[in-house]
C-alpha cells in the first residue's frame, strides 16, 4: 500500500464463534450450504490478515446459514448472543472492527426488539439480512414493520445470500455459494423491487454483496418485466433506476469479468470493498486484493483503496473519524 492510499474498509467480513457453530451443527448444518467444513475465526488472526493486506476496518457479520434454525425463541437468543459477541470484538479493538447485527427474521416481533437492542445498546453500524429465511424473501409483506423501523433509523442494511429452499434439486450436489448464492441475491432484490420496498423506504442504505450477484446481467430483463407486470397506476421508478441507488461490495472474484458488468449498471461511487473473510480463506483475500491493487480504478480515482474507502466513509460516517 502506498503512503497516499488509505487502508481498505471491508464491509463484507464475517465471524463465527464456537457456540454459534455448535448450535448450527445441532440444527443440521454440519456442512453449511454444502461447504465441506466450518471456518475458524479469531479476532487476532483476522487482524493479522487485515494488517498484511492493508485493511483498516472490517464490518463483522454472521454469514449464511444465519441464526434462525426453525424456532423463534432460540433464534432470538442466538441473535442476541452473536450480536453481543460481535460488539465485544468492536469494543476490544476500537477502529478495527464494526458490526452489522443479525436479526431473527422471519420473527417480526423478535427482529424489532433486536433492532432496538442492536442500535440503542450495542451501537451497531447496521444490520445483516439473509436473502431468505426458510423461504420468506425480503419483499414479503409480513416484513413491512421491520423495513419501516429500519427506514426510520436510516439504517445500513447489508444483504447476504443463503441457500434457497429448493437447493436440494437446484444445486445439483454442488456447493451452494458457487451459483445458488448469486441467484438468491438477485431473487431477493427483485422481490424488493417488485414489492415496492426499495422505493417506499428511501432512508435505507442497502449494500448488495458479490458485485450484485446476477443482477448486473439481469437488470434490463427485470426492468422490462417490472414495467409489464407492476399494477396499473404504479408510479415507482424502474428497476435500473432503483438498482443504481444501491451499494455493491466487490467480494468474490470481481475481476476480470464481474466488476466490468457491474460498472455497466452503477457508477463508481456505489462500489465498496468486501473480503468475505473468514469464509474466504486468507490466501483468497490476499489474491483478491492483489488483483484490485494492480487494476486501474474508474472515475479518475488513484486506486481502488482510495475509491472504495471514500465511498465506505460516506456510507458509514462513524468510520471516517
Amino acid at each position: 500500500m502506498t503512503s497516499r492510499s488509505p487502508g481498505y474498509l471491508d464491509v463484507h467480513a464475517h465471524f463465527v464463534t464456537d457456540s454459534y457453530v455448535r448450535q448450527a451443527r445441532a440444527a443440521g448444518h454440519e456442512h453449511p450450504d454444502g461447504v465441506p467444513a466450518w471456518p475458524a475465526w479469531s479476532a487476532a488472526a483476522h487482524l493479522e490478515l487485515m494488517d498484511r493486506c492493508g485493511i483498516e476496518t472490517s464490518m463483522l457479520s454472521v454469514s449464511s446459514p444465519g441464526i434462525h434454525f426453525g424456532d423463534d425463541t432460540a433464534a432470538r437468543r442466538l441473535a442476541r448472543e452473536v450480536n453481543e459477541d460481535g460488539a465485544t470484538a468492536v469494543r476490544e479493538h476500537p477502529g478495527r472492527f464494526g458490526l452489522f447485527a443479525s436479526l431473527p427474521l422471519p420473527d417480526v416481533d423478535g427482529a424489532l426488539a433486536e433492532t432496538a437492542y442492536a442500535f440503542d445498546t450495542l451501537g451497531a453500524d447496521g444490520v445483516v439480512l439473509e436473502t431468505n429465511t426458510h423461504g420468506t424473501y425480503l419483499g414479503n409483506p409480513d416484513l413491512e414493520p421491520v423495513w419501516a423501523e429500519l427506514d426510520r433509523r436510516g439504517a445500513v442494511v447489508f444483504l447476504h445470500p443463503t441457500s434457497p429452499v429448493c437447493w436440494e434439486r437446484s444445486a445439483l450436489g454442488r456447493p451452494r455459494p458457487m451459483v445458488e448464492f448469486v441467484f438468491d441475491t438477485a431473487r431477493t432484490v427483485t422481490d424488493l423491487l417488485m414489492a415496492g420496498t426499495l422505493d417506499r423506504y428511501r432512508n435505507l442504505t442497502v449494500i448488495v454483496p458479490h458485485c450484485g450477484g446476477a443482477l448486473p446481467v439481469l437488470a434490463d430483463r427485470i426492468d422490462g418485466f417490472m414495467k409489464m407486470f407492476m399494477p396499473a397506476g404504479t408510479e415507482a421508478p424502474g428497476a435500473v433506476e432503483q438498482l443504481r441507488r444501491l451499494y455493491y461490495d466487490l467480494a468474490g472474484p470481481a475481476l476480470p469479468r464481474q466488476l466490468p458488468a457491474l460498472l455497466g449498471l452503477v457508477g463508481a461511487d456505489r462500489l465498496l470493498y468486501g473480503s468475505d473473510h473468514c469464509w474466504t480463506p486468507a490466501a483468497g483475500v490476499e489474491a483478491h486484493i492483489a488483483g484490485l491493487d494492480a487494476a486501474p480504478a474508474p472515475g479518475g480515482a488513484p486506486d481502488w483503496r482510495t475509491l472504495t474507502t471514500a465511498n465506505a466513509h460516506r456510507v458509514l460516517p462513524r468510520t471516517a473519524r
